[in-house]
């Protein structure tokens, strides 16, 4: 409210209530004839077939890895690499998502860009950390007590029957743990640090101003047919 005062006019008093917004309001015809062309040309270019899918990539499909998320991680590890190549002269060692952030499983069939925000609704960008050796042992060892199966691309994790660690491999060559590793994954589990658990220690972050949904996107459309399997990246021997 506004006093009615002579005089310069003051904020005496804000009211406000809640307006519901269920099933109960009605659509208004003319708002909907205005907006009907921009509908119809968003659900063309969501619905366009951009690849192929010859099976059903699952999260559940694997016992420490599974198909959606080697899907995943393989995205954008391929997507990632040759732009950080490109701006900094270092290689990308390896990637690292979590379980949580792939929202969808993607079904045998066409796959449209409306599939890659079902997977990814969020608005998460592609970040690089440079993690120590020490660090990177440090991910290492809460990847393998996880209950969930986050995923990761470029690395592999064997245990022994016992379920303790028996060897890691970046890029095929033995974890060093005197050298520092540069690592893909999300802005969100790098600004959520030790709280999420993923990233404790970091020297150094660059942000590559790529969305993860755009570089799953880019992908499709690259790729005709997806290809994802559970592999041997995160095992342990009988």
């Amino acid at each position: 409210m506004v006093s009615c005062k002579e005089g310069p006019q003051q904020l005496s008093k804000i009211e406000g209530k809640q307006l519901p917004i269920n099933a109960s309001l009605e659509e208004v015809d003319s708002i909907a004839s205005f907006i009907a062309p921009f509908r119809n040309r968003i659900n063309e270019v969501l619905d366009s077939t951009l690849a192929y899918a010859p099976k059903p990539f699952l999260l559940d499909d694997g016992k420490r890895n599974t198909s959606m998320g080697n899907l995943m991680a393989d995205i954008v590890f391929e997507e990632t690499a040759p732009i950080f190549k490109s701006r900094t002269g270092n290689d990308l060692d390896f990637v690292v998502l979590n379980y949580g952030g792939v929202r969808s499983i993607i079904s045998e069939g066409k796959v449209s860009a409306r599939n890659a925000y079902e997977v990814m609704p969020f608005e998460n960008r592609i970040a690089i950390v440079e993690m120590s050796g020490s660090a990177v042992r440090e991910l290492i060892s809460f990847l393998i007590n996880a209950t969930r199966r986050h995923p990761f691309s470029g690395m592999q994790i064997v245990l022994d029957k016992k379920g303790s660690l028996e060897s890691v491999n970046i890029q095929g060559k033995p974890f060093d743990e005197t050298r520092s590793y540069f690592v893909g994954t999300s802005d969100y589990l790098v600004q959520g640090g030790p709280s999420i658990g993923f990233f404790k220690d970091t020297i150094s972050t660059t942000d590559v101003d790529y969305l993860l949904r755009n570089a799953i996107i880019d992908h499709f459309r690259k790729a005709d047919t997806l290809n994802a399997i559970v592999d041997d990246r995160f095992i342990q021997l009988d």
